[in-house]
């Protein structure tokens, strides 16, 4: 039986309904969605961040997380209010979701997204995130289906939970167009009191 609720860190979400008959539902750093209705498309954009992108075929249940980075430094006190930033959080809390809405952990599927190394030269926030899930994945015996991790694009990832369907589509720098070149400025023309440009 299909769960008909849809949210976004343990609130419910309706979403805005598009041209295409979906309700696209945000998923900003740090927040995880979960869906059992067909009409929901989650969406989120990522750099150095990972999206793990989890459904379960069966129970029509899916979800997403984004998470910032893989795991806390050793000796950092973490909070709760901070936790979900973390994939070692946000797998878990995601998961913990899913089988809230009928899900199982035996049956979930998983598509990863995202782990770009954007700025040259900073260390690999984003190939440590990458490395983290897909570990992750391996460890909790959860199938990873579709993987695009690393590159130096950022990515915009679409997911339907219910359907366990996802596309992922890189976001290139937009190309400013070269003004036209300023005309010579004209010298002032002075008559009287009056400046004329």
């Amino acid at each position: 039986m299909r769960v008909a609720i849809t949210q976004v860190d343990g609130v419910p979400r309706r979403g805005n309904r598009r041209a295409d008959g979906l309700r696209h539902i945000g998923v900003i750093q740090g927040e995880r969605g979960v869906s059992g209705e067909d009409d929901v498309m989650f969406t989120t954009i990522l750099g150095s961040c990972v999206a793990a992108c989890l459904f379960d075929p069966d129970a029509q249940v899916g979800g997403i997380n984004h998470f910032l980075l893989a795991e806390p430094q050793p000796g950092q006190r973490v909070d709760t209010a901070t936790a979900h930033r973390y994939g070692v959080h946000a797998m878990e809390l995601l998961i913990n979701d899913m089988l809230r809405l009928g899900a199982r952990r035996d049956r979930l599927r998983a598509h990863l997204y995202g782990g770009a190394n954007i700025l040259a030269g900073m260390r690999s926030i984003g190939s440590d995130n990458g490395a983290f899930a897909t570990r992750f994945l391996a460890q909790e015996h959860i199938p990873l289906i579709l993987s695009d991790l690393g590159g130096r694009s950022a990515r915009r990832v679409d997911f339907r939970p219910a359907l366990g369907r996802s596309r992922a589509r890189l976001v290139v720098d937009a190309v400013v167009a070269a003004s036209p070149s300023p005309r010579p400025a004209t010298p002032a023309v002075v008559s009287g009191e009056l400046d004329l440009f």
